[in-house]
């Protein structure tokens, strides 16, 4: 079996590996194929695996290594996979810099999911994964596509209208909450010990768990009665618990952005960079160290104790604009979207089934299904949704969920028109179409404020600026 990890120099690329190698799920691979556009990242990033590999097997690790590969070269890398794990990021950490100053710069929300952050990096980045998607098509067209690359939602239904119904957007925050939750009920949710069951519907980063049950009874309401519960909830703690209560659901944690939207800014413009050039000179700083590390006569640390330094730096600061505190251990640890991808991949290959939240369509690909048979009859049928799926040999399986309030429905509706123009736009060059995505996204709503947004993001992104040239 093989499995192709596009965007392969990528820092998080270790993590996959380690839970392939270690055969975590209990499937095992045979070749893992990296692929990057940059080769210093590649070889970087390669020296780290080979060092993970090594102190596996040193460890007396049970472990059958899979050969691996390394390429820039897209073809070669896609050619035969069984499964295409896609991870990209076009621009690099400096393009999100871009993206989060050019919103600041204008008073709005600086971010790379949520917000004109996220709609910038998602019309770059189109254009990359249609190319992609076409790719695999033509050289493996039997293969899975697990989609990493942010906007998650957004890159995914672009990719299916290629693809179909093969390619999947994952995402390891809804299924964090899912764990959180289920840690304090002493059930594995998501196993369905005890009859459990939980209903959970959004877009990607504008989700909601509206009910938990176990053993017939919806455990959710006395959750959030209780204090000293939500003080557990990592996502309680951020959101206010005052609001959850009142909300009668918990929200995913990217729901802070929505709803204390000042906070995020002022706290964001207070500090002396943002998220992306904190992590654009934390990484920069570790690839060179990583390829000064990796040469034959170097006393420094090696790549993987590096990497490993970088990684609990980046993993406790997450989010930091969010939080009045560093992180929690327990909030850190486990699962992770490496995580996620290989429980996806094991129950697709094996055909050991899996319930997993994921980024799916709201019918399947090419139907016409009527609104009372889709997911959510409300919103389109294309639309990619994220929602509570069981995984088999067969494929991917959405659950039906509850009716979606007017509230929530709300909020995906006009989320999701102003990514439909983005993506329009990214398909076509239309500048007008981009200018109506940026200025009807929620978080700018104002059709000068769009104007400017797209002005700037032409003129500090060429991919962008070549996109709409024409347009």
């Amino acid at each position: 079996m093989k499995l192709t990890i596009l965007g392969g120099g990528g820092f998080r690329v270790p993590l996959v590996y380690e839970a392939v190698a270690t055969a975590a799920t209990g499937l095992t691979v045979d070749e893992i194929a990296l692929y990057d556009v940059d080769p210093a990242r590649l070889h970087a990033i390669t020296s780290v695996i080979e060092g993970l590999g090594a102190q596996l097997l040193a460890d007396g690790s049970t472990a059958t290594l899979p050969r691996l590969t390394a390429t820039t070269d897209l073809r070669e890398a896609v050619t035969g996979a069984d499964f295409v794990f896609s991870a990209i990021r076009v621009g690099g950490a400096e393009a999100r810099t871009v993206d989060e100053r050019v919103a600041l710069g204008l008073g709005l929300l600086g971010q790379e999911t949520i917000g004109p952050g996220g709609l910038a990096y998602a019309l770059r980045t189109i254009p990359v994964a249609l190319e992609i998607a076409r790719m695999v098509a033509e050289v493996a067209p039997g293969a899975w596509v697990i989609n990493f690359t942010n906007p998650a939602g957004i890159v995914t239904e672009a990719m299916r209208s290629v693809l179909g119904d093969h390619v999947v957007g994952i995402c390891d925050t809804p299924i964090g909450l899912v764990r959180r939750v289920g840690r304090l009920l002493d059930v594995d949710l998501v196993a369905g010990e005890r009859g459990a069951s939980f209903d959970y519907v959004g877009l990607n980063h504008l989700g909601w768990l509206r009910s938990v049950t176990v053993e017939g009874v919806d455990r959710l309401p006395g959750l959030l009665a209780d204090d000293a519960a939500l003080e557990e909830i990592e996502e309680a703690r951020l959101i206010g618990k005052d609001w959850v209560r009142a909300d009668g659901a918990l929200p995913n944690e990217y729901l802070f952005y929505y709803l204390h939207t000042a906070a995020a800014i002022d706290r964001i413009t207070s500090a002396a960079t943002t998220r992306g050039e904190f992590l654009a000179k934390q990484q920069g700083d570790f690839y060179l160290a990583a390829a000064e590390s990796s040469e034959p006569a170097s006393c420094c640390t090696s790549p993987l104790d590096l990497w490993r330094e970088t990684l609990h730096e980046r993993e406790a600061t997450y989010m930091a604009e969010s939080r009045d505190e560093e992180r929690r251990e327990e909030d850190i640890a486990g699962g992770g979207y490496q995580e996620v991808a290989l429980r996806l991949m094991t129950a697709l290959a094996t055909g050991r089934s899996e319930r997993m939240i994921l980024d799916v369509g709201n019918a399947p690909t090419g139907s016409d299904a009527p609104p009372e048979q889709r997911i959510v009859p409300e919103l389109p049928a294309d639309a990619v949704l994220e929602v509570l799926c069981v995984v088999d040999g067969e494929g991917v399986h959405p659950q039906p969920v509850a009716p979606v309030g007017l509230g929530r429905l709300g909020m995906m509706s006009t989320l999701r028109a102003a990514e439909r123009k983005i993506l329009e736009a990214a398909m076509t060059g239309s500048r007008e179409a981009a200018w109506q995505g940026f200025s009807m996204h929620p978080l700018v709503s104002s059709p000068v404020l769009g104007k400017k947004l797209l002005e700037g993001y032409i003129a500090g992104h060429p991919e962008i600026a070549a996109l709409l040239a024409e347009g």
